[in-house]
Order: C-alpha cells, then sequence, then structure tokens
C-alpha cells in the first residue's frame, strides 16, 4: 500500500521540485496516494467541458479499402466534416499494438531518476524529452499528465538515443502504420484534385514524425482538472491508439448554440483514432478540420494513449496547395515557415484552436 500524503500550497512540500525536478511526474503524485488535487491543477471553470451523451465521431472499417471505393469516400467526408474517425481492421497488426501499450507501461515504471535522464535539463538530444504537463512555464493551471516525446529522425539515431524499456516496440508501431499513412494521404490528396505526391508534397505532408507516450495516473478529483487541455493538433495527421480506459472528448457543432459541446470517443479494440491536424487544414485551404479535443483524467484508472503526429518537415514552408489557387480558390492561409508556426504553438499553453489564427490571412 502506497504511502497516503495531503499535498497542498500550505505545505512545505516542494510540489514543483518533486514533480518537476525529481522527474516524479504526476505519476509520482498518484504513487503517493494523495487525497485531493494540488491547487497546482485545478483548472478554471471555463476549461471544463460541456459533454453531449450518445454520439462521437464516424467509425470506419477498411476491410474493403481496395474494392470499395466507399471507403475513401468515407475517410474524405469525415476528414471534412468531423476533423476526427476511428478506423477499424486498418492493417496494423494488433499484436504490434499491445507491444506498444505494453512498452509504454513499462517506461512509466522505470524509477524516476531513470525517467528524468531524458528530461528537458539532462537529455543528450531535442529529440526525446519526458515531461510533465504541456508547458509548466506557461500554463495558469498544469496538466495532469506524464509523457514521453520522441522525434523520429532516423532508426540509427533512435537505437542510440531512445530508452531501451520502449524503442523497439515504438519503431515497430510507427514502421507498420505507414502503409496505413499512405493510404489516407493518398485518398485525401485525390479528393483535392491532387494526383500525384511527389518528393515535395510528401515532405510537405509527412517529412517528419514524432510519437508520444502519454500517461494519465488516477487522479483524487478528476472533475476538477484535465489530462489534455481543448487544442487542436499541429500534425497534417494523427494515428492515435488509446487503451480500454477511454477519456478522449471531441468538439463537435463548434459555434453551433446549445448543439455546441463534446464527444467521448469509446475505445474499441484494435482501433486507431485518426484526426486532422493544423497544417492538413492549411495546406487544404480549410476543406480539411483540425478540431479542438482534450482529454478528461479518471479517478479510479491509470490510462495510456500513444499518439504519432504525421508532420511536415520544420523547414517546410506550409500554405493552400497550388493546385487548389491554380482551380480558382481564394487562399484562406498565408505561407509560414512550419517550424515557426510549431514554436508558436508551443510557446504557449493549450489555447482551442487559436494557434491557426497565426496563419490566416486578415480579411
Amino acid at each position: 500500500m502506497a504511502p497516503t500524503m495531503a499535498v497542498s500550497s500550505a505545505d512545505s512540500f516542494d510540489l514543483t521540485d518533486f514533480v518537476i525536478n525529481k522527474g516524479n511526474g504526476v505519476k509520482g503524485l498518484s504513487d503517493l496516494g494523495i487525497k485531493s488535487l494540488p491547487s497546482q491543477y485545478i483548472q478554471p471553470q471555463e476549461a471544463l467541458i460541456n459533454i453531449i451523451p450518445q454520439q462521437s465521431i464516424p467509425v470506419i472499417d477498411m476491410s474493403n479499402w481496395e474494392t470499395d471505393p466507399k471507403v475513401a469516400e468515407s475517410v474524405c467526408e469525415a476528414a471534412q466534416q468531423f476533423g476526427f474517425f476511428q478506423l477499424v481492421n486498418h492493417g496494423v497488426p494488433l499484436e504490434v499494438l499491445d507491444g506498444v501499450k505494453d512498452a509504454t507501461h513499462r517506461f512509466f515504471g522505470l524509477p524516476a531518476e531513470e525517467k528524468r535522464k531524458y528530461s528537458k535539463e539532462l537529455s543528450s538530444t531535442n529529440s526525446v524529452r519526458f515531461g510533465t504537463s504541456f508547458s509548466p512555464d506557461a500554463e495558469k493551471a498544469l496538466e495532469w499528465k506524464d509523457y514521453l516525446s520522441l522525434f523520429y529522425v532516423s532508426e540509427e539515431e533512435a537505437f542510440a538515443l531512445w530508452p531501451n524499456a520502449c524503442r523497439d516496440e515504438v519503431l515497430e508501431y510507427m514502421k507498420r502504420s505507414q502503409i496505413l499513412c499512405r493510404k489516407l494521404m493518398s485518398a485525401l490528396m485525390e479528393n483535392l484534385n491532387v494526383k500525384e505526391i511527389d518528393e515535395t508534397k510528401e515532405s510537405l505532408l509527412m517529412g517528419s514524425k514524432r510519437i508520444n507516450l502519454n500517461y494519465y495516473p488516477r487522479c483524487p478529483n478528476p472533475n476538477l482538472t484535465v489530462g489534455v487541455g481543448r487544442h487542436s493538433d499541429v500534425s497534417s495527421l494523427t494515428f492515435l491508439l488509446q487503451d480500454e480506459i477511454g477519456g478522449l472528448y471531441v468538439r463537435v457543432n463548434e459555434g453551433k448554440g446549445e448543439k455546441d459541446g463534446w464527444v467521448h470517443v469509446p475505445p474499441i479494440e484494435g482501433s486507431l483514432v485518426i484526426n486532422v491536424g493544423d497544417a492538413l487544414q492549411i495546406l487544404s485551404n480549410g476543406r480539411y478540420r483540425s478540431v479542438e479535443h482534450c482529454v478528461i483524467t479518471s479517478g479510479s484508472k491509470n490510462r495510456i494513449s500513444i499518439p504519432i503526429f504525421v508532420n511536415p518537415k520544420p523547414s517546410d514552408v506550409i500554405g493552400p496547395l497550388p493546385e487548389l489557387i491554380a482551380a480558382g480558390e481564394k487562399p484562406k492561409y498565408k505561407d509560414i515557415l512550419y517550424s515557426d508556426y510549431v514554436k508558436h504553438f508551443f510557446r504557449k499553453a493549450h489555447d482551442g484552436k487559436k494557434t491557426v489564427a497565426f496563419a490566416e490571412i486578415s480579411s
């Protein structure tokens, strides 16, 4: 039985030192058996969400992808209307998905001093980062999440620098999901009348990849905080593997009064959740929509999720694809260096879809 501990801002306990500097993360707080949420994690009322029950995002069965054009049409329709969809029978083997989930639990089960080797202060590379919350320096209220972020440069670098506890399983998962990524991206481009993904397009659409291993420990007051605040991703596409616990919510009917709210994405064994990121919204000139989403914490169970962010290369300039402008569309976004867009996203707390405004052409 873990020792219990009351933690509040009035205690002599230094939460920042324990959670961030010593590498314990919120998992360390949860393992202490704290009975109430530290004040640093209590979110303002407006950060909590209005949930719409009995609704969710589309579920698409890819079994007949090669023979039935309606499957690809469903993907494009979901990317336009919802920005989110869930795939079953997608071709990534169940044992690969289970393997990377096991590896995630294994990494977060390591002693704090082992995980801390990959922190901002101690990591030998910017490509490997263990941390907690999203941007602790910029946030008014912290998020109840620990993560390991791995930027893929090459297999050689991954073998040299990624943690042994999860490296092999993560690489296998990334490799097996690559075929699926190409299928989806080809269909999405064809729907925009972009007939060929040449070398330049490939770099723009999927030139770099980052994977996060996310850990959301049991929370003493889940109704007062969030695992991840409301945001849209900066990726082209995100491939999310979630466990059986649930907690991902997606915003629907934004700006439509009473219909505007949040729907749960129920876990389906063996499925992958796909969402459009800001980069693809900009490249598609707004045809495909990146959508706000967030994660709610659990009071009884530890949850993990594993997103792969498929991105342009940092050195790429993103803007509406030339084919769309040549066809007579008026550009809604300016050309912007992708690394500048990403820096803008990470220098502030999660704030819904405000990052996209950074690239909008003011009317």
